[in-house]
């Protein structure tokens, strides 16, 4: 007699196990979101065996001082911005999953790298959702090398693992895993035991066999990945690529790393006449626009990504509110940051902003959580407020406390030299901030309230 084929209930958010359906997962407490999952008896067999087998075996167990790490270096990707995100380039071995809104670039970038990378490893590119054809018409839009590219048209995973193996490659490209399915599970490409049970396959054999791998997955309407969160736990690398407020420009995060850090922003721009994905070496220049008048409510932050420092324009707009609650709306930066700082700077600058309507804008589309903009964004409220410009070749940073005091930040020398290449000639920062020695022309003016620094800007505004 066949045996049956055993039930699991899934949570398609957090991939949680359960032994029976319920209206909410008791791991993530979502409403809705567990799902029946039959897996084969062949499987369930197989796997039952594998754990017998593993019972009991002392090899498997080691100390971790006997283990020797492998010497695999990683190799680069030709793209600095890339592999910047990356932490340095692609570790052997390791699964990255490549998410991110449909048009932003997903298949661009990856074809682009495997290009690159193909004329020095084995390389091999899958694809589930085009043709053969489509993905030569683009890379022959691209005008990229693929003599040494290997192509494949196909959705059964294990029939994947067949071609990786066939054709040695080291380094592979997936398209998509909501396209994929395994033969031995049941359900459509795309459900929860799918998605599961394919991502597991596949990092299995990455990581047996030394193979790199980008695995490009959809995402949802709120942005994250498509099915359930297991998914990316079991994934190395979680990146995602964003189209910068509807420009050209694409960037690159890193919401999960093992092989680096996760505050790295890259940053692409996608070219007008090929659409080629080119990284963007000095970001600082596309956020800055030099080259018409002062105006007031603008002042230039320099804020800290990862391992480099952005000099990003802020905006702000003060106007006389008609209304019993004024309306504060920020753009680019934490809403309840912002209040806080209007709060400050009634308190402590001693300006009468309560009955006014509050807008603050970091130019460019980014979006930034680093408290070094407290500073900047507080100059530039003030100089809206008393219709002032702020000269141009100005820049600031700092954290202001609550207190009214302004707080050093990380990375404070840096980010001076980095707005003295820019051609910014003053600086005002804290004075927990202020370098020894300078070999720049940067006259820099250390405070250490919020006072002084307002001050500083109405003696030269």
């Amino acid at each position: 007699m066949a045996k049956k084929a055993t039930v699991h209930y899934i949570c398609s958010d957090c991939g949680a196990n359960h032994s029976k359906w319920a209206g909410q997962c008791l791991d993530c407490k979502a409403w809705n979101t567990i799902v029946e999952f039959k897996e084969s008896a062949s499987r369930a067999g197989a796997a039952s065996a594998m754990a017998r087998g593993y019972a009991g075996s002392k090899e498997s167990v080691s100390k971790l001082s006997a283990i020797k790490p492998e010497d695999s270096p990683r190799f680069s990707t030709n793209n600095v911005e890339f592999d910047r995100v990356l932490g340095g380039g692609i570790v052997p071995g390791s699964v990255i999953l490549l998410a991110g809104t449909p048009g932003a670039g997903k298949s661009t970038l990856t074809t682009q790298v495997l290009c690159e990378v193909s004329s020095n490893l084995n390389c091999l590119l899958v694809s589930a959702e085009e043709s053969a054809s489509q993905i030569s018409r683009r890379a022959i839009r691209l005008k990229l090398q693929t003599d040494d590219l290997n192509v494949a048209i196909e959705t059964d995973v294990l029939a994947i693992l067949s071609m990786i193996t066939e054709t040695n490659a080291k380094f592979v490209v997936i398209d998509s895993l909501q396209a994929m399915y395994h033969p031995d599970v049941q359900g459509a490409p795309g459900g929860v035991g799918q998605l599961r049970e394919c991502m597991q396959v596949l990092t299995q054999h990455a990581k047996q066999n030394d193979v790199a791998m980008i695995i490009i997955c959809h995402t949802t309407k709120d942005g994250s990945v498509a099915g359930p969160r297991v998914v990316e736990h079991i994934g190395d690398v979680m990146l995602m690529i964003e189209v910068v407020a509807a420009s050209r420009f694409r960037e690159i995060r890193a919401a999960k790393n093992r092989f680096g850090s996760t505050s790295e922003l890259g940053l692409l721009a996608m070219m007008p006449d090929n659409g080629y994905l080119k990284a963007v070496t000095n970001p600082s220049a596309i956020f800055l626009d030099r080259s018409r008048d002062a105006k007031p409510g603008s002042m230039v932050a320099s804020l800290w990504e990862g391992s480099r420092s952005l000099l990003v324009e802020i905006q702000a707009l003060v106007i006389d509110s008609h209304q019993g609650n004024p309306r504060r709306l920020a753009v680019g930066i934490d809403q309840n940051r912002l209040n806080m700082l209007v709060a400050v700077l009634v308190r402590h600058a001693d300006l009468a902003m309560y009955d006014q309507e509050l807008y603050v804008n970091l130019v460019g589309g980014l979006r930034s959580t680093d408290p070094s903009t407290d500073l900047p964004v507080v100059l530039a409220m003030v100089s809206s407020f008393r219709d002032r410009a702020i000269p141009q070749n100005w820049v600031a940073f700092g954290e202001l406390g609550l207190s009214g005091d302004v707080r050093a930040v990380p990375s404070g020398l840096e980010r001076i030299k980095q707005a003295a290449q820019q051609g910014f000639s003053h600086c005002i920062c804290p004075k927990g901030n202020l370098p020894k020695n300078i070999s720049t022309d940067m006259k820099v003016y250390p405070v250490e309230t919020l006072s002084q620094a307002i001050d500083r800007i109405n003696e030269h505004s």
